[in-house]
């Protein structure tokens, strides 16, 4: 009797503490409360550490949180972080946690949740694993303490826990940071601003997020991802429309809000309402590329990935994806025209197509017809429409290309297999990252060509390259990080990791009466609301 009287007091427990979460999925707040949202793709992954995807980065910001957050400036601030102090030879690094920071089941956030975060985060992301090589040890100084020894230090160390790009370093439950770092979690518990509703979540249709009102928010005004994260509306969702003429119609009768990123040959037609705006949510451009798979032939060749610079024209594939040249520019630069470390270094020889010159490359790797399956999608139009060129430039070059359209998802879900092209793999995809994203080596997903097969899909390795970015990442501020930085650029433009296509300015669409969007790498719903007009 004692025993099931413990077991019914756990039970009960467990009940209160999963009420609020209950009802709060079940009360439908006023519309004025409520902010719909038409998203670039439909959510497939919730594990905000297994990819490094934009849509699945945007719903773990809504949920979790990191220890830091970069501001727009793109400067690394405290977020859950209320203390750091640094040893001066800069190998020691402390933290201590804000007091009152709860996961949405009630848990409060330990440091056991946070060392348990940071290991599965260095194990599988890009950044992450730069600053993984360097940790000696990661441990706990009591529950709101974390103590990080460095073997030697490491320059962008707040700058990388702060990442907003490629996998995220959240903060989870230690029982879900201690998964299989190569298997995406399901569960949705963090600390953020916003509870994700699954019983409202419907695949393929539509994301609901509800105000987490546990949150208590930073004191600093909102800047970027950092500052107070202050939720003025009650409920977010993320209504599922892969057809733009069906997104523009909405955003102008007020079914929707905001759309993320419009079809931009509609812009001028949802610009003519007054009660529409159209606007740029950061000022760094976004970088398209073509990626292909260094595994197998023929892209394990450096030689067949510089055709792919030669026979590719960045006019065609942008104007394809975008149409007016007022929203792209051609660029050659692996680290964002307009940005510090920029520098089209190496790059003079495809700055226009040569396909003689892809030709005599291809032959040089051994290519001889055989089929390149080259994979994309429809869903996010200027990546198919982008494809679509990108693969008649290949074939007027000789290269046997098999186009897979599937939806967003099954791209995704398939970018990261490393099974033969021929047996549910691929050779190329075409994709595009945000500035913040590709402007910093530390950052840059695509430009990481280490050797140990922890990199992003297509999994280059060269080890010149890796020694260029551990020598610009250690440069200091000045003429030498730049010299550090076109070093690099030309070993880069040689080898091929991907082929940069150009860069977009793209903009998004919101009612008149949306205020407080923030200039940030990837849309943010707090600081939002809607004002009656």
């Amino acid at each position: 009797m004692p025993l099931l009287a413990s077991l019914r007091r756990s039970l009960l427990a467990a009940a209160s503490m999963f009420a609020p979460i209950a009802a709060t999925a079940q009360t439908t707040p006023p519309d004025a409360r409520v902010l719909r949202v038409v998203p670039h793709a439909d959510l497939r992954t919730l594990d905000p550490m297994a990819v490094s995807v934009t849509i699945t980065r945007m719903h773990g910001l809504m949920i979790y949180e990191t220890l830091f957050a970069w501001d727009s400036q793109l400067n690394p601030r405290p977020q859950m972080v209320q203390d750091v102090t640094t040893s001066p030879d800069g190998l020691v690094w402390r933290f201590t946690l804000r007091e009152g920071l709860k996961f949405h089941d009630g848990q409060p956030v330990t440091s056991r949740d946070v060392v348990a975060s940071l290991r599965r985060w260095m194990a599988r992301d890009v950044v992450g694993s730069h600053l993984g090589a360097r940790v000696a040890s990661l441990e706990t100084d009591g529950d709101r303490g974390i103590v990080m020894r460095l073997s030697r230090p490491h320059a962008f160390v707040t700058y990388a826990l702060g990442s907003a790009v490629g996998a995220l370093p959240v903060i989870m439950r230690e029982a879900d940071a201690q998964a299989e770092p190569g298997v995406p979690i399901t569960t949705t518990i963090g600390s953020g601003p916003f509870r994700f509703n699954r019983d409202q979540w419907l695949s393929g249709q539509r994301v609901v997020y509800d105000r987490n009102p546990d949150y208590v928010p930073r004191s600093e005004p909102a800047d970027g991802l950092a500052g107070g994260r202050v939720v003025k509306v009650d409920r977010v969702e993320w209504r599922i429309m892969p057809d733009a003429a069906t997104a523009a119609a909405a955003i102008q009768t007020g079914e929707i809000d905001i759309w993320e990123q419009p079809a931009l040959d509609l812009v001028p037609a949802i610009t003519r309402r007054r009660d529409v705006v159209v606007d740029r949510l950061n000022g760094i451009s976004t970088q398209a590329m073509l990626r292909p798979n260094t595994i197998f032939p023929p892209f394990n060749d450096p030689r067949a990935r510089l055709a792919l610079a030669y026979a590719t024209d960045q006019a065609d594939a942008m104007a394809g994806g975008w149409g007016d040249e007022r929203w792209w520019r051609r660029c050659d630069a692996y680290f964002v025209c307009g940005t510090s470390m920029a520098s089209e270094a190496g790059a003079e020889g495809y700055a226009r197509p040569n396909l003689e010159r892809a030709r005599s490359l291809l032959q040089e790797a051994g290519y001889r017809g055989e089929r390149i399956v080259f994979i994309t999608s429809n869903d996010i139009a200027p990546i198919g429409r982008m494809a679509e060129v990108v693969a008649a430039n290949l074939r007027a070059v000789g290269m046997n290309i098999d186009l897979q359209v599937n939806d967003w998802g099954t791209v995704v879900t398939r970018q990261p297999r490393r099974d033969p092209p021929d047996q549910g793999g691929w050779n190329l995809f075409v994709t595009f990252a945000s500035g913040a994203t590709m402007l910093h080596p530390l950052t840059n997903i695509g430009a990481n060509m280490s050797c140990d097969g922890r990199n992003w899909a297509g999994w280059p390795c060269d080890e010149e390259a890796e020694r260029l970015r551990a020598t610009l990442l250690d440069a200091p501020e000045g003429a030498e990080r730049q010299r550090a930085a076109e070093a690099l650029q030309r070993r880069l433009a040689e080898v091929q990791p991907y082929r940069v296509l150009g860069q977009v300015d793209q903009p998004y669409a919101r009612r008149a009466n949306v205020m407080g969007m923030l200039n940030s790498p990837v849309m943010l719903f707090w600081n939002v609301e809607k004002t009656t007009r």
